[in-house]
Order: C-alpha cells, then structure tokens, then sequence
C-alpha cells in the first residue's frame, strides 16, 4: 500500500459528506460518489479547497456496471482503492401489512444488495495491496426494530450480518470491517424524512431519552468512521461500534 484512497458513497450530503471531509483531513483522497455528480462536484471541491485530493463520481448503488465505472474513475485518479465507506441508502414508512413486494425488493435492492455489489467491486483492490478497512453504516432500527419499517430495519439488519461475514473471510487477507448504526443525526435528509412521520413531539422524547441529550451530528458519525479506518483500528474487526449518545431504543 503506498497510498490510502477512499470512496464514500452516498457522500453529496449528510453523513457520507461530514466522512468524505473528515477522511480528506486525515490526508485520504476521497471519491466522493452519489447518485447526483453536480452535488458530490461541491463536496470535492470543499476537499480540495482546505488541501485536500477528491474526485465527484456518479454512481448508482443498486447497478453493477456505474459502479464499476466509478470505481474505474477513482483508481485512474489516486490509485488503488483500500478504504470503502458504503454510507449510500434510501429510507420509507409503510406499515407491515400494507407493505409491496415492489417496496420490499426496492429497499433491500439498495440498502442491502448496493453495499454487496459496491463491496464486491472494491474488495480485489484491498486484497492486492494486503490492507483494507470496510465501514458500513447501518442503523439502530436494525438493533431495536422500528415500526412500519420492517423492510428498512431488515436491510440494515442484513448490513450488520454481512459486517461480520465480511470480518471473518477477509480478516486472514488484512481486511476489517465494521459497520456503525447511528440512532438518528440531524440535519440529514433520512432523518428529517423521518421526523415529517414521526412528528416533532417524538423528536423532543427521543432528544432527551439518553445520557447525552442532544441529536446526533453527522461529524459524530465521521469520528468513528475515521478511527475505523485508521490503522490505530487495526486489531477491531466485526464489530458494532454504536454512535448514538449512549442510547440504544
């Protein structure tokens, strides 16, 4: 390995943008994907302002070949990819029973299978270089259940599943992976989604439900995202590593 480069998808907004920039300061070049290239163009920018190397990519999770692409992009770039942060995902309410086929194969299309065919492509790269870190963002639902969304909380449940199978083949390889489920962080667009459902009085309860009463920041989530991929990390592996203000439900 004679460089770190990272790509962090859904990295235009939120959490995977506070990551894209934290990574950049610890001096990672960043590819910066997401499904909208005009908006990861500004996050890239904001990288390479502060001195940082970043490239804006276009890519869609759920579809092999843009991946690839992206990927392909990324490594003409920095060079070889050893870092992955799979961030990107979609969210939705839909009470159990009134649940679809078509939306239960949507949400797991993306937030399940994405972070698989992402995974898939960048991992040749950290096996020839003999180092890897594998973050996965998952979520808290996936940990306590969340009602009307049974098809989101089992994708992210299949995210935390699949950190720890990816922890145990690739770890002989110099691999870790780890996946962190945030609870809920202000000032992303899941989570405002979700308060429009849930209602602002279920905002304040669960504000002050925990030891730390406040909102989670998307930089919470990039501090332990950092840490993660650091080679200080190196022996921390399948793990859950929880950033939710010591609040588990």
């Amino acid at each position: 390995m004679t460089k770190k480069v990272a790509l962090v998808t859904g990295a235009a907004v939120g959490i995977g943008r506070a990551i894209a920039l934290r990574l950049a300061r610890d001096g990672i070049a960043i590819g910066v994907m997401d499904l909208n290239q005009a908006a990861c163009a500004t996050v890239a920018q904001e990288i390479k302002d502060a001195g940082g190397e970043a490239i804006a990519l276009a890519g869609d999770i759920a579809r092999r070949d843009t991946i690839q692409s992206a990927a392909a992009e990324l490594r003409a770039a920095f060079g070889p990819i050893n870092i992955l942060v799979n961030n990107a995902g979609i969210t939705g309410f839909v009470p159990f029973l009134e649940l679809t086929d078509a939306q239960w194969d949507r949400m797991l299309e993306v937030n399940l299978k994405g972070a698989f065919i992402v995974t898939q492509t960048i991992l040749p790269d950290m096996i020839a270089q003999g180092w890897g870190r594998i973050v996965n963002i998952s979520s808290s639902s996936a940990q306590s259940g969340a009602v009307n969304m049974a098809h989101y909380s089992s994708a992210k449940g299949g995210i935390i599943a699949l950190t720890k199978t990816l922890a145990q083949e690739f770890g002989p390889a110099g691999i870790t992976a780890n996946n962190i489920p945030p609870r809920f962080v202000m000032n992303t667009a899941m989570s405002e989604d979700s308060f429009k459902h849930l209602g602002q009085a279920s905002r304040d309860a669960m504000t002050q439900n925990g030891p730390i009463r406040r909102q989670g920041e998307p930089e919470d989530i990039a501090g332990a995202a950092a840490w993660l991929v650091s080679d200080e990390a190196g022996y921390v592996t399948g793990q859950t590593i929880g950033v939710n203000g010591g609040r588990y439900i």
